[in-house]
């Protein structure tokens, strides 16, 4: 029985972290595996030409001309992103065409960070979720208006096609798929030796409420926001209370709130409780209840409709599929 055929899909001005973050995952699994009598893998850095390939950081990276794998029975294809992807995909109209034809060879294709722009550009993401970094979501979705771009994910399967979402996430990804190969003792036993967590859940948000809403707009209500969260359980967090605190009229405050964070006033206090519960569900073991009050919802009732209505799914399940991962160790 052969090995797997990983083929690492490299191009000029690559991030090296996307390509050397999943390399590692597998060449720590393939050892494992062998320990168990199991086959590991067979993994190969392949570009159109071969040779040494320029990453963004500076460092060349050796790699495989894709024609020695012309008739190869590929496994899986990962493709690593850059922080100029526009540019990259532009002048990777070969890469892209191998991609368009082996992926239907594939058992399945993957993309790390921005590399989701390479398969959205081969046509390997129409009508599907993809995940990708968080700050090019909106990019993503303005050039690929069929893709249904998850700008909260860490990683979305759909199919055998895979996404993740910025740099470090590949190896999330790449763990991921080592568990879907080999079960959870071995993709355990990676994450253990890499002193990383097995997983960050799929669904589980790229980063905080509080970070999304700085990169906005600067600084224009960093303070309120900071009030906002340590206030959650107030239950005057009214229009008129958070214009007061900002200096401005409510009715100024509405619109260039919305204007300077894309967010009514109403709407950032709900996603600032939700992700406090969020936070508590994944990391306490508090009954929902108290969750709920403790982040201003007065009720279980009203948690879960705003969880239903942001996540389709209710705080028990949430909890139940996004425990904090230190609960694997």
């Amino acid at each position: 029985m052969r090995k797997p055929l990983l083929l690492f899909a490299a191009f000029p001005g690559m991030s090296m972290l996307d390509m050397s973050g999943p390399q590692t995952v597998f060449h720590c699994a393939g050892r494992r595996m062998e320990e168990r009598g199991m086959q590991g893998y067979q993994a190969h850095t392949v570009s159109v030409r071969g040779g040494l390939m320029p990453t963004m950081e500076g460092v060349a990276i050796q790699t495989e001309s894709l024609a020695g794998f012309a008739l190869a029975d590929i496994d899986t294809i990962i493709v690593p992103g850059t922080l100029n992807i526009e540019q990259a995909v532009a002048q990777s109209e070969e890469l892209l065409a191998w991609l368009r034809l082996a992926a239907g060879q594939a058992r399945r294709i993957a993309s790390v960070c921005s590399g989701a722009f390479m398969l959205a550009r081969a046509g390997l993401l129409d009508g599907r979720r993809a995940a990708t970094h968080w700050a090019m979501c909106e990019r993503l979705q303005a050039l690929h208006p069929l893709v249904e771009v998850d700008s909260d994910a860490i990683f979305v399967q759909q199919d055998k096609v895979w996404t993740s979402a910025g740099v470090t996430s590949g190896i999330d990804l790449a763990l991921a798929l080592v568990e879907a190969d080999c079960g959870r003792a071995i993709a355990l036993d990676v994450a253990r030796e890499l002193v990383v967590f097995l997983k960050r859940p799929g669904g589980q948000a790229q980063f905080s409420t509080l970070l999304q809403a700085q990169s906005k707009d600067g600084a224009a209500f960093d303070e309120l926001h900071l009030w906002i969260n340590d206030n959650l359980v107030s239950g005057e967090l009214t229009v008129e209370t958070l214009a007061a605190r900002a200096s401005m009229s409510p009715r100024n405050f509405t619109r260039v709130y919305k204007e300077k964070t894309g967010r009514t006033p109403a709407k950032a206090v709900e996603v600032f409780r939700l992700e406090a519960a969020r936070r508590m569900l994944e990391e306490s073991d508090r009954h929902i209840d108290q969750v709920a009050r403790l982040c201003g919802y007065g009720d279980e009732g009203r948690m879960r409709q705003s969880f239903q209505r942001n996540l389709s799914l209710s705080p028990s399940v949430y909890r139940e599929r996004f425990r904090s991962a230190s609960s694997f160790s």
